[in-house]
């Protein structure tokens, strides 16, 4: 264990960049922790999630796999009768919840993509290793006393993107630049969450900023704002346990560069209803989340979120 934890503190130290549990007492919120990390860039591209979530609400600390899927169409917007065509993308992860000391939690993703969609020219597919993530959390206030009728916890922290993925510089100039599976530049998260619990009911806040950076073909993805809430119920018996869950979840993109030039068209915004659960027994756990899309407005009208589904199981370290 102090091996990887090492390793990783150098990686992350190395990118230059700045999760919740206390290995002294135990944390009435760990088994509700739900972190929102969304680099999708607008429209998939090197996701580690999109708004689906960070970590697994039933264990505090793990290493499982997860694979979500999110389903798009788009248009060159030229006629009122150009054809729309639908884009598939595919994102398998390891990641994993690594206690470093009291209070302080890194997390990590490490994705692997394949995704395809249909052109005007034919069918086309790119995969490959994507941009891991790395992100430390630290719990800056929590309530201890379990007489209190409510429980709060708040915790912020940062993280870094590595340019590990690939970046094609030709599918950049499409209707979505965000068909890739990496995006070529160091990309750093600001992050904050929190938490208010009332017995087994209680509603999980999240809100980031992700940080965007020129990658060497001197192309830039714009900044990204995500946010979400979600309401949640945990059902324990025995061995068994049992977490559903509804919220929203938002994102707002910025403008993307190219050669410090602002491309139109490249911002926007979208709203989603979320649903899931988690089930677990003993030290294993499985959980599943979808959502679909309330509200959207993504460069500029040209491309349309349909939906998102993902699955995961974890281990319990």
């Amino acid at each position: 264990m102090k091996k990887i934890t090492l390793l990783i503190l150098f990686l992350f130290q190395l990118a230059n960049a700045t999760e919740k549990d206390s290995l002294q007492f135990k944390n009435p919120f760990t088994q509700f922790h739900h972190f929102l990390d969304d680099d999708c860039d607008a429209c998939g591209c090197s996701a580690s999630g999109g708004s689906m979530g960070f970590a697994s609400m039933l264990n505090s600390n793990f290493v499982g796999i997860r694979y979500f899927n999110q389903q798009y169409q788009s248009t060159d917007g030229l006629y009122s009768n150009s054809l729309w065509y639908k884009e598939n993308f595919n994102t398998t992860q390891v990641w994993a919840r690594i206690p470093v000391k009291e209070n302080i939690q890194l997390s990590v993703l490490l994705p692997y993509h394949s995704h395809n969609r249909a052109t005007a020219t034919g069918d086309q597919t790119i995969n490959g290793v994507g941009d891991i993530t790395l992100l430390v959390m630290y719990r800056l206030y929590q309530t201890h006393k379990d007489s209190t009728f409510l429980v709060h916890t708040l915790q912020m922290g940062g993280g870094v993107k590595m340019p590990t993925g690939k970046f094609n510089e030709a599918n950049s100039g499409n209707i979505n630049p965000s068909f890739q599976v990496g995006t070529g530049s160091w990309d750093y998260l600001l992050a904050t969450e929190y938490i208010v619990r009332r017995k087994q009911f209680g509603l999980n806040t999240l809100l980031n900023y992700v940080i965007k950076t020129e990658n060497q073909k001197n192309y830039r993805f714009g900044n990204q704002l995500n946010y979400a809430a979600t309401f949640f119920y945990l059902y324990e018996k025995d061995a068994y346990s049992f977490a559903p869950q509804i919220g929203i979840a938002g994102e707002n993109y910025e403008n993307n560069y190219q050669h410090g030039q602002r491309l139109n068209k490249t911002a926007g915004n979208a709203l989603f209803g979320k649903l899931g659960f988690e089930v677990g027994r003993n030290a294993f756990s499985f959980g599943a989340n979808a959502m679909l899309p309330i509200q959207q407005n993504l460069t500029g009208g040209n491309v349309e979120a349909n939906y998102r589904w993902s699955i995961n199981l974890n281990y319990s370290l």
